[in-house]
């Protein structure tokens, strides 16, 4: 399946060799993955490099013209590529249509909208004076390209992710470098594949993927990257930061969530439990974004409780390609031992295992059944640690200001929740709430609005127009009316 690591427009034999990809559903393989050796990481990074003059200069409804071509390419080989996807991440079948590869497409696509690079300011007026005659300055404001961007993406979602990043920095006349998670590179070389098919010159992407550590680490450091974006755990984006503060590399990243619902005591109980459950089920809990940490007023807090065990406990876990399957496998055996152990953990701590907390039955396939957590504090790890998969713990409190405050009492701030039929106060609170983003009764995304994190979830905001500002340096041009 792997033809080699892809640098320079073509496809490079690893020095490193290959290492298998694991379906996290069978365990078994799915195909062989290039090891880029440091050497070959350099010279995907002086491809970028070498690339980035002609590419920054080319019209840029041609750039567009290109992602454009690239979305339709993948739109015609979604079900080779959902089937890909599938089987390297172990997505159930429709979110790897619908929420990978489906939304890859979808980005590409929006980048293929030309939009303005540059905007009027608004003349100044000059009084004659020290500094010369009277007269009036104009000015204009530029986006240009950051330069190289090395574009490092997370396990969860190879299409979507990998996608959100090289698309806007293609549009903005970057070059990028990509390296994909270990666990699932294969579908990111389908999108090189697909781009290059659809017009991208050579050098312009560039992809190296490595089982170790030590590629990302070699891309980072890289002389010739001018940009990191990142999506992955604050603990490796800290590492991440260090080095590109050194070299004064731009950065861009989006890291840990530990999400805060608020249920209020007005709340629709309902919508609540549809939207905090889908943290069992979307991606097996594998999301930044998921509402693991509820906070639910005590009028309410015993009824939620047994109306997210009843549908904990309806949810399907197993084969992710059967229709059926709500809730498939966690990315690896590892990850399945270290998630185990923060349930292990919650009932050290405290916590009621109101429903999951075992193994489901399966033979094969890095399983987890949903487990709710009730009875937490917010001083316990499982509600101050990101799990990254399918717990969800539950805190009750009695006064609204003390919901915000719990809320608030994290080191993160990527996504919080506010569940209340009162919407004038849930967007009173909501405005309260130190987090990039904030879902008023709903854990759905405006795929427009910026996305982001405070705190340890991130540096920066894309999606939409705010990715064209990330991916771009603004430049002022003065000249005198």
């Amino acid at each position: 399946m792997s033809r080699g690591l892809f640098i320079g427009g073509a496809w490079v034999e690893p020095e490193g060799g290959f290492y298998d990809v694991l379906d996290p559903a069978t365990e078994g393989t799915v195909g062989p993955a290039p090891e880029a050796s440091q050497d070959q990481v350099q010279a995907a990074c002086a491809a970028a490099r070498e690339a980035l003059g002609s590419w920054s200069r080319t019209a840029p409804e041609e750039r567009a013209a290109i992602l454009g071509r690239a979305a339709d390419l993948i739109r015609d080989r979604l079900v080779p590529y959902v089937e890909l996807a599938q089987a390297e991440t172990g997505a159930t079948t429709g979110t790897a249509r619908a929420m990978q590869v489906g939304v890859a497409a979808a980005r590409f696509r929006r980048y293929s909208r030309v939009e303005p690079a540059e905007w009027a300011i608004a003349p100044q007026i000059n009084e004659a004076g020290p500094m010369g005659k009277a007269g009036v300055m104009g000015a204009l404001a530029v986006r240009q390209p950051v330069g190289v961007v090395a574009c490092i993406s997370s396990y969860n979602n190879p299409w979507a992710n990998a996608a959100g990043k090289i698309a806007p920095a293609l549009a903005m006349g970057n070059t990028v470098v990509v390296k994909p998670a270990p666990q699932d590179p294969l579908s990111v070389y389908r999108m090189a594949e697909a781009l290059a098919e659809a017009g991208v010159p050579p050098g312009v992407v560039n992809v190296v993927s490595g089982a170790s550590a030590e590629v990302g680490e070699a891309v980072v450091a890289a002389p010739d990257v001018d940009m990191v974006s990142f999506t992955g755990s604050t603990a490796v984006g800290r590492r991440i930061a260090e080095v590109c503060g050194r070299e004064m590399k731009r950065q861009l990243m989006e890291l840990g969530g530990k999400g805060a619902a608020l249920v209020l005591g007005d709340a629709d109980i309902a919508s609540a439990v549809s939207g905090i459950g889908t943290t069992f089920s979307f991606y097996s809990g594998q999301i930044c974004t998921a509402p693991t940490r509820v906070l639910a007023h005590r009028s309410v807090y015993d009824r939620l409780v047994e109306q997210l065990a009843a549908y904990a406990s309806r949810l399907k876990v197993g084969n992710p390609r059967e229709p059926d399957t709500v809730v498939g496998p966690v990315i690896s055996a590892a990850h399945r031992d270290r998630v185990e152990s923060y349930v292990e953990l919650g009932r050290k701590e405290g916590a009621v295992v109101v429903a999951g907390g075992e193994r489901p039955g399966a033979d094969v396939g890095f399983y987890i059944t949903p487990t709710l957590l009730a009875d937490c504090t917010n001083d316990m790890r499982v509600a101050r640690e990101e799990i990254f998969g399918p717990v969800v713990c539950v805190i009750p409190f009695e006064e609204e200001e003390e919901g915000i405050a719990l809320a608030n009492d994290t080191d993160y701030g990527l996504i919080d929740y506010v569940w209340s039929r009162d919407v004038a106060r849930a967007f009173r609170i909501a405005r309260r709430l130190r987090a990039g983003g904030v879902g008023v009764n709903t854990v759905g995304r405006n795929m427009e609005a910026p996305f982001g994190g405070f705190k340890k979830s991130g540096v920066g905001r894309d999606v939409g127009s705010y990715a064209l500002h990330a991916y771009s340096e603004v430049q002022s041009i003065v000249w005198p009316g």
